[in-house]
C-alpha cells in the first residue's frame, strides 16, 4: 500500500537556521499521527513545506506517491491551519457553502447539520456572521468545513486550540470517527493527553530534528517513564541523542 505521507531527507532553512535539518518520515495509510514538539521546533514548518507553502531546501516530499510539488497531492487531503479566521463577513453557511466550492464538493445541508450536531456547534451558528462567534466556535466551523470534505487524509495544524474540555470531547468523537472509517490523520498538539487518546502513531520534533519516531507506549518505555508527558520531556532534553 502506498504511504499516505513520504519525507526524505527533508531540509528548509532560514538564512542559516536549518528549521528543518534531514527528516525522514513515513506515515502509513489509515494511520492515527501526531507530531509533537515545543515552539520552534519545525512543525509548521513541515507542514507548509508538506503542503507545498513553502520550498525545501532538499529532500522529497510525496502524499499518496504524488511528489508535493504537484497539484495533484493536495486531491486527497484536507487541511485546518493553526491560526484559522474565517472572513468575519461571511455567515457560517456561506462559508462552509464556500469551502466546500473550493475543493470541489457539493454542500449538504443534512449532512453539515449532522456534523455540527456531532461537533456541538449550534446551528445557529449557520446563520451568524463570523465575527460574532467566539473562538471555540469559529475553530469548530474550521474544523466542520475541514472536515466535511470528503478526504482520504485529514492535515490539522492544533485542531484543538481555543476549546473548552467538553469540545475537546466531541471534536475527538469525530476524529475517532473518521479514523475508524480509514481516513489517514495527521495533526500537531501540544496537548500530549489528545496524541495519545488519538494516535497510534508519533514523532517527536525538536530544534528541526527528528528525536523520536515510533509509538506513545514505546516512547514512555524508552524513557523509562509512566507518562507521555515525562517521556516526551526526557526525550526532548536528550540533545545528544541520535533520532529513533
Amino acid at each position: 500500500m502506498v504511504a499516505a505521507v513520504r519525507i526524505g531527507a527533508l531540509v528548509k532553512r532560514y538564512g542559516k537556521v536549518a528549521a528543518l535539518d534531514g527528516i525522514d518520515l513515513e506515515i502509513a495509510a489509515g494511520e492515527g499521527f501526531g507530531l509533537v514538539g515545543g515552539n520552534g521546533a519545525g512543525k509548521t514548518t513541515l507542514i507548509r513545506c508538506l503542503l507545498d507553502l513553502a520550498a525545501h531546501d532538499a529532500g522529497t516530499i510525496d502524499v499518496f506517491g504524488v511528489a508535493a510539488k504537484n497539484p495533484a497531492a493536495r486531491r486527497r487531503l484536507s487541511y485546518l491551519p493553526e491560526r484559522f479566521s474565517p472572513p468575519h463577513y461571511l455567515r457560517g453557511e456561506e462559508f462552509l457553502r464556500a469551502m466546500l466550492s473550493l475543493a470541489g464538493e457539493r454542500y449538504d445541508p443534512a449532512r453539515a447539520g449532522r456534523l455540527l450536531d456531532e461537533l456541538e456547534l449550534g446551528r445557529d451558528a449557520l446563520a451568524r456572521p463570523a465575527r460574532s462567534l467566539s473562538k471555540g466556535m469559529t475553530q469548530k466551523l474550521g474544523l466542520a468545513a475541514c472536515l466535511l470534505v470528503p478526504r482520504d487524509l485529514y492535515l490539522l495544524d492544533e485542531p484543538m486550540s481555543g476549546l473548552d474540555p467538553a469540545a475537546r470531547v466531541a471534536v475527538k468523537s469525530v476524529l475517532r470517527r473518521l479514523h475508524g472509517e480509514g481516513r489517514t490523520l495527521f495533526f500537531t498538539s501540544h496537548v500530549l493527553a489528545d496524541v495519545e487518546e488519538l494516535c497510534s502513531s508519533l514523532a517527536v520534533l525538536d530544534r528541526g530534528r527528528l528525536r523520536f519516531r515510533g509509538s506513545p507506549a514505546t516512547l514512555c518505555e524508552k524513557y523509562a517513564e509512566p507518562r507521555l508527558e515525562a517521556a516526551f520531556m526526557r526525550c526532548i532534553r536528550d540533545r545528544a541523542a541520535e533520532p529513533a
